[in-house]
């Protein structure tokens, strides 16, 4: 494998997941993508988090382009005819106009530039993001979370592991060209959490009424590689 070209730290993570139809999710994926399922159940999983640390791999962070917020909407899946096992992102939002415009260009990501904070908030965070991206859809977020409980790890084959467990990515470029990314990170070393939504518009589908499956973890350091083609 080529060398990893990118250091981040991402911090502060809330994993909000929801079981939604299977159909409405695998009608959002390019042709090359099948849909992944639990148990029978596809679930697409809102993500706030804030990035840190940020640094390509033989340069120190950048002034500027080092640390910001980040948002994500994201679900889960393979290629067809097999594949490693990845997420499909709908949309991620980032405070950071040069990065959204990098990550659009060299990953062939659905990054939106967004007005965004998130603020600590005694023992957790009060979260906002506003898409401000010229000429796309308008998509809100506003949450208070916190975490509460020890920390833990997912045990291998739970529903825990089979969320938050995933080291790569799919993107499909303006050719219609699928793409793999792969991360690497320790496990994430788990909360419980609760969470108060007050906005929510960020998802691609319509979410169910009954409040979502909700995990935090503190952070995690990754390490990122380049795009390539996958290989089944």
């Amino acid at each position: 494998m080529a060398p990893w070209i990118m250091k981040q730290q991402w911090c502060d993570v809330l994993f909000m997941h929801w079981r939604v139809p299977a159909d409405q999710l695998a009608a959002l994926l390019p042709d090359s993508l099948e849909l992944e399922l639990f148990d029978g159940s596809a679930w697409i999983g809102v993500i706030p988090f804030r990035m840190r640390g940020i640094r390509w791999r033989w340069l120190p962070p950048i002034p500027g382009t080092s640390a910001f917020p980040e948002l994500n909407v994201r679900t889960y899946v393979r290629p067809r005819g097999g594949g490693k096992p990845g997420v499909y992102f709908f949309s991620l939002e980032a405070a950071n106009a040069l990065a959204v415009k990098a990550a659009r260009r060299w990953f062939h990501l659905p990054y939106f530039h967004a007005a965004m904070s998130i603020v600590p908030d005694r023992d957790g965070f009060r979260y906002q993001s506003s898409r401000v991206h010229a000429g796309a859809p308008r998509a809100e977020f506003a949450a208070r979370y916190e975490p509460c409980g020890p920390v833990w790890h997912a045990r291998d084959s739970s529903l825990d592991h089979w969320l938050v467990e995933r080291y790569c990515l799919y993107a499909s470029d303006a050719h219609a060209q699928l793409w793999r990314g792969d991360i690497l990170h320790d496990p994430w070393p788990l909360q419980s959490a609760t969470a108060s939504i007050a906005h929510n518009t960020v998802a691609p589908v319509a979410l169910p009424d009954e409040p979502p499956l909700l995990h935090f973890s503190k952070h995690v350091n990754v390490r990122v590689w380049g795009l390539q083609r996958p290989i089944s």
